[in-house]
């Protein structure tokens, strides 16, 4: 997925029911997209294990966690103030608390966070959560912790994340992790790791759960949904080199939309995000056949300069987009599309401005799109 940001939940502290046998107390806050916010999930399910309930007051933790993002200063910023916070809490209020990073910049920055600042005593990536547990007990031995290992097969699918902050209506759930796209302004490959697909069987499970549960509506979660492709496990990269039986039984992303459309026909679908190089036709017919798959793609465009788009490494060109666009409109002519622009990008000219902006690009990319679809 797009890195889309929701500012109205960043920092915000995961509470949810406790556990009467659970005598520790979690204080977690999550920055970032909407990934950050359900791995937070998956962490606070392996903590309940370990006797850990979700607490929002800070003082009273026993662990304090920030699952943490790379993609803008911003947010960087933000959390190296909230482990300042952490820390002035942990010397004048509660000396035994431990303090943890999680997430992308816990991978990118674990030398600095652990061995110059010194200002966290564990620091966990992406695909090592389920290592937390052993990662404390060096913790209480008196040791600095890390694991920000990259896997090419985590998906945590075998995970029942625990809701966090939930309105019991609405629940995120992952089917993919990492990304092969390599986007010139994007992190994700490096701290997230190469693109693996989730186990069907898991991810039909989870939302049959949640719908004996009473939720209402789900959003397929991946850092691009649109190139899920299970085949048995393993890197999405590495699919040339599987048996033609697993070529021949592998499920794509619109198979999975119509196989979970029809499992909970009574769910609101969802999916986010998409990305226009993988995005294809069969997955708008999926769409127009089950009413309960909301009538909505997050598309982003990012730029309407095909020179610029070259530059960000994105494998589709304007004309590209808008033809995708074209046979959206034909299959669902009441699907809405929002995207991401981005502007300003490096070597960026007034004229590759002005092809996304300017009056020449209204009919070609943003005016053109807001007008005709929505």
């Amino acid at each position: 997925m797009e890195k889309t940001i929701d500012e109205n939940v960043q920092g915000n502290a995961l509470d949810v029911t406790p556990k009467n046998n659970n005598t520790k107390k979690l204080f977690i806050e999550s920055y970032g997209c909407a990934m950050n916010f359900s791995d937070s999930e998956v962490v606070a399910s392996i903590l309940s294990k370990q006797g850990y309930n979700t607490t929002q007051i800070l003082e009273e933790a026993d662990l304090v966690l920030v699952n943490t993002c790379s993609i803008r200063d911003k947010a960087e910023q933000t959390v190296r103030k909230r482990l300042e916070k952490y820390n002035a809490v942990k010397r004048d209020h509660n000396p035994k608390m431990k303090v943890g990073v999680l997430g992308c910049m816990a991978e990118r920055l674990k030398e600095k966070f652990l061995d110059q600042e010194k200002i966290v005593d564990m620091v966990v990536g992406p695909d090592a959560y389920k290592d937390i547990p052993n990662l404390l007990a060096e913790v209480e031995d008196g040791k600095d912790a890390v694991n920000v290992i990259l896997s090419k097969e985590e998906t945590y699918g075998d995970i029942s994340p625990v809701r966090l902050n939930s309105n019991g209506i609405n629940a995120l759930v992952s089917i993919t992790r990492g990304c092969d796209n390599m986007c010139t302004f994007c992190v994700v490959p490096f701290t997230r790791g190469r693109e693996r697909s989730r186990d069907p069987r898991s991810i039909l499970e989870e939302i049959n759960e949640l719908s004996v549960k009473g939720y209402k509506e789900i959003t397929l979660l991946g850092q691009n949904v649109d190139s899920y492709l299970w085949y048995g496990g393993g890197l999405k990269k590495e699919f040339k080199n599987a048996t033609e039986m697993q070529k021949a039984t592998a499920i794509s992303f619109s198979q999975l939309l119509d196989q979970v459309a029809t499992a909970q026909p009574h769910m609101r679908v969802r999916f986010s995000t998409s990305n226009p190089q993988d995005m294809t036709q069969d997955v708008f017919v999926v769409m127009a056949k089950h009413k309960n798959i909301c009538n909505h793609v997050h598309l982003p465009v990012q730029s309407g300069s095909d020179r610029i788009l070259k530059e960000m490494n994105r494998q589709h060109t304007v004309a590209q987009y808008i033809t995708l666009v074209d046979k959206l409109k034909e299959i669902l002519p009441d699907c809405s599309i929002s995207q991401d622009l981005i502007t300003g990008f490096p070597s960026e000219t007034e004229a590759d401005h002005q092809d996304t902006s300017g009056p020449n690009a209204t009919s070609k990319v943003c005016f053109w799109i807001h007008v005709q679809i929505l």
